[in-house]
């Protein structure tokens, strides 16, 4: 008897010093965030900045392994890389693929947007918000935040000083914005990003229209030497989760993933409006890059030319059974709503 009591008592001992098993509500939650662009870009500035946030919200609840530059996933298999559980949140520009996101690509492929890249980034997420459900591409995933460009402007090697300078060149854009450069004369060259310096480099292209972040980013400034100042088509994109992988999240964290959303986009918006000045300051002064501006002669036939594309566009997407008219129209109340609060 003393010898079981003996047992007993060890026995005991031991169950209390054995290590408890975490809940749900205490266990470290490990999310994988991918993007196919290098880690100094700005949208990977934003996955940095959402990373801490959400880790310092949820109490370091919840931590996010970051892998930029096409690591984990490209810009060709970004979203179904995502489905296919390769990643928790992949970030891609949605004009990657043309097919998939008709809807929100409105928002980047129509012409003659006077805004910068906040008011665009808080209009394109709220847009997500109001007409999510209505977005073909979007089914099966949950949008963690989204976000814009600034609009493209024509990067070139050689001067374009009018639409003569323009025509025949090879220009790099994201494939669901080569409509406009189609009207101005330009071979409109689908390609991402990331692959554009080297194409640059061994001349396969003749520049490229994108926001002028890159020209220090990506130290494009080495080899374009050119800015004309017309705006053209935006890049939209979206960090996007399955809808699987969110309803597994405890509430609370998806409280703090819904409240960064906006935030984020917001804050994308900002950091870039600012960095483009800083990028344009940069290549003026260290690589001798010019900034074109057109003459309102030469600004009336580039908008002659581009004006039709908007109702080519607008009509294409209505035939597809989308909202196209409400969302456009939508778009520019917003446009309206954020330059207000912004100014």
């Amino acid at each position: 008897m003393a010898a079981t009591m003996a047992l007993i008592g060890c026995s005991d001992t031991q169950d209390k010093n054995l290590p408890s098993t975490p809940d749900e509500d205490s266990a470290v939650i490990t999310l994988s965030y991918a993007f196919f662009a290098p880690a100094q870009s700005f949208p990977a500035i934003q996955m940095k900045r959402w990373a801490e946030e959400i880790n310092e919200r949820t109490n370091e609840r919840v931590e996010v392994s970051l892998f930029p530059g096409g690591t984990l996933l490209t810009a060709s298999n970004m979203y179904d890389g995502v489905l296919n559980g390769v990643a928790d949140i992949g970030l891609s520009a949605t004009s990657y693929e043309p097919g998939r996101f008709p809807l929100i690509n409105l928002t980047g492929s129509m012409t003659g947007q006077d805004v910068n890249s906040e008011i665009a980034s808080r209009t394109v997420y709220q847009l997500t918000q109001e007409f999510g459900e209505q977005m073909p591409g979007l089914d099966g995933f949950k949008v963690i935040t989204a976000f814009t460009s600034e609009p493209a402007y024509l990067q070139t090697i050689g001067p374009v000083r009018q639409l003569e300078d323009a025509e025949g060149l090879e220009i790099r854009i994201s494939g669901d914005n080569s409509r406009a450069l189609d009207a101005l004369g330009i071979t409109a060259v689908g390609m991402s990003q990331a692959d554009a310096g080297e194409a640059l480099q061994s001349g396969i292209i003749d520049g490229y229209a994108a926001s002028r972040e890159v020209l220090m980013d990506l130290q494009f400034a080495r080899n374009v030497k050119h800015v004309t100042d017309y705006p053209l088509t935006n890049t939209i994109f979206a960090a996007l989760m399955t809808q699987e992988k969110w309803e597994s999240l405890p509430p609370d964290v998806q409280d703090v993933i819904d409240e960064l959303a906006s935030e984020m986009a917001a804050f994308t918006g900002q950091y870039l409006d600012e960095h483009i000045q800083r990028s344009l300051e940069w290549a003026e002064d260290e690589e001798g890059v010019e900034v074109i501006s057109l003459s309102a002669e030469e600004t009336a036939r580039w908008n002659e030319r581009l004006a039709p594309v908007n109702d080519i566009i607008l009509s294409d997407a209505d035939g597809q059974g989308l909202p196209a008219y409400d969302f456009v129209a939508r778009m520019n109340e917003l446009f309206e709503t954020y330059r207000a609060g912004v100014q």
